[in-house]
C-alpha cells in the first residue's frame, strides 16, 4: 500500500467512525430531557415511584456496559474490531426503535440494559484507529474521534428533547434507531480494518495470561482510573445543573434554555480544541498534556464555586471542556502505546467500562454532596476529585519518565 492509499484511508476511517461515536454518543444520552416524561405515559406512578424509575432505567444502560464490555473486547482481539462495531450498530439500532413500541415500565428497563450490552461501538471503534492509524498520526486521529463521542454525549440531550417536541417520544425512538442503522452501513462498506492474522500455531490466550505478561500493568490501571475520575467529574453537576441556573438567574423564565447552553460548553471546547491537542501531544509527550488537564481543570472547577452570574458559569465550564480536550485523547493514546496488539480490544473496553463506572458514580456524588453542601460544594468536591487524580496519575507514570 503505498503512503498516499495509507494517509487516505486512515483519514477515511477518522471521518466515518466520528460520526458513528456521535450517533452512540447521542443515542446514550438523548433521552434525558423526555425520560421520565416517556416513563410517566407508561401507567400510574407517584413521585418518587417516577424518580426511581428514572433513575434506574437511565443508570442501568452504563451499569450493564461496564460489565460486558470486557466481555465484547476480548472478542474483538480475536475476530476484529470492524465486527464488533457491527455488532454494536445493529443492536443498538434495532433496541432504540423496539423502545417506541414499549407498553409498560419494565420492558424499558429490559431495553435499556440490552442497550448497554449491545455496546461496545466506542471503544472498538478508538481500537481500531489506535491499531490502524500510522503512529505519527495516532493522537490527532484520537483526539478528532474523542470530539465525536464528546458532541455526542453533550449534544444528544439537546436532540432528542428537540425530536420529541416536533414528533413524539415514540417516534424519537424510531428516528435514533434508524440513524445507527445508517451508522451500520457506513461502518459495513466503508470502514477498512487490516486483518489480523494469527500465527497457525498460535491458541487463544486468556486475558488473566495477557494481563500477567504485560509490562506496564500499574500504568495502564492508572490510566483506567484517571478516566473513570474525569468521568465522575464531568457527570457529577448533572442533577442540580437545571436548578443551579436557576438559582444564578433568580428563576428567570428562559432557565432551561440557558442550562442547555451552560451543559453543551464543555462538548463545545472539546470539539474545537481535542484535534489540536492531540497533534501537540503527539509531539510534546502524551502523558505531558494529561497533567496539563488536570491544572486546567483545578484552575476552572474551584472559581466556579464563586461564580455570581450564568455568564461566569459559561465560561468556567467551557474552560472544562479544554481540559477534557487535553486528558481524553491523550489517555487513549497511551493506553494504545502500551498495550499490545493482541491485546488493545480488550483493553479499550475496559477503559470503557471504567468511563460507565464514572458515569454512575458522578450524578449519585453530585447529588449527595449538593444535599449535603450545596450546589458550589459540587465543584469544590470535583477540584479534590481532579488533585487525587493527578497524584495516582503521577504515581502510576513513574515508568514513562524512567
Amino acid at each position: 500500500m503505498s503512503k498516499n492509499q495509507e494517509n487516505s484511508l486512515w483519514r477515511r476511517n477518522v471521518l466515518v467512525l466520528w460520526f458513528g461515536v456521535f450517533m452512540t454518543g447521542i443515542a446514550l444520552s438523548e433521552v434525558m430531557p423526555f425520560l421520565s416524561l416517556y416513563i410517566d405515559t407508561l401507567g400510574h406512578f407517584s413521585k418518587n415511584q417516577l424518580t426511581f424509575y428514572s433513575g434506574a432505567i437511565f443508570s442501568v444502560s452504563f451499569l450493564v456496559m461496564a460489565i460486558v464490555s470486557p466481555l465484547w473486547g476480548k472478542l474483538a482481539d480475536r475476530k476484529g474490531r470492524k465486527l464488533m462495531m457491527l455488532r454494536a450498530a445493529l443492536g443498538m439500532a434495532i433496541i432504540l426503535f423496539l423502545m417506541g413500541y414499549v407498553t409498560n415500565v419494565w420492558q424499558l428497563f429490559i431495553l435499556r440494559a440490552l442497550q448497554g450490552a449491545t455496546g461496545g461501538y466506542i471503544s472498538n471503534s478508538n481500537a481500531l484507529i489506535a491499531t490502524q492509524t500510522p503512529k505519527e498520526h495516532a493522537g490527532h486521529a484520537l483526539g478528532i474521534l474523542v470530539t465525536g463521542m464528546t458532541a455526542g454525549n453533550l449534544l444528544g440531550p439537546l436532540f432528542g428533547g428537540t425530536l420529541a417536541s416536533i414528533v413524539s417520544y415514540r417516534m424519537s425512538f424510531h428516528i435514533t434507531g434508524i440513524i445507527l442503522f445508517l451508522v451500520f452501513i457506513l461502518t459495513m462498506f466503508f470502514v477498512k480494518e487490516e486483518p489480523h492474522v494469527a500465527p497457525a500455531d498460535s491458541s487463544p490466550t486468556s486475558t488473566a495470561d495477557l494481563w500477567h505478561a504485560l509490562p506496564n500493568k500499574q500504568l495502564i490501571f492508572g490510566l483506567f482510573i484517571t478516566t473513570m475520575l474525569v468521568q465522575t467529574v464531568n457527570t457529577s453537576i448533572n442533577p442540580i445543573i437545571s436548578l443551579f441556573v436557576r438559582e444564578l438567574t433568580n428563576n428567570s423564565n428562559n432557565t432551561t434554555f440557558l442550562a442547555g447552553v451552560v451543559a453543551a460548553m464543555p462538548g463545545i471546547a472539546t470539539v474545537f480544541a481535542a484535534p489540536q491537542f492531540g497533534k501537540i501531544g503527539d509531539r510534546v509527550g502524551t502523558h505531558r498534556m494529561i497533567k496539563i488537564g488536570f491544572c486546567i481543570a483545578i484552575a476552572a472547577l474551584v472559581p466556579t464555586a464563586f461564580v455570581t452570574s450564568v455568564f461566569m458559569l459559561m465560561v468556567f465550564r467551557f474552560i472544562i471542556g479544554i481540559s477534557d480536550a487535553t486528558m481524553l485523547p491523550a489517555v487513549q493514546t497511551l493506553l494504545s502505546k502500551n498495550s499490545p496488539s493482541e491485546m488493545t480490544g480488550r483493553i479499550f473496553s475496559y477503559n470503557q467500562s471504567f468511563q460507565s463506572i464514572g458515569s454512575v458514580m458522578g450524578p449519585m456524588f453530585g447529588a449527595l454532596v449538593a444535599s449535603v453542601f450545596d450546589y458550589r460544594g459540587i465543584f469544590i468536591f470535583s477540584a479534590l476529585l481532579i488533585v487525587l487524580n493527578a497524584i495516582l496519575f503521577n504515581f502510576n507514570t513513574k515508568s514513562l519518565r524512567k
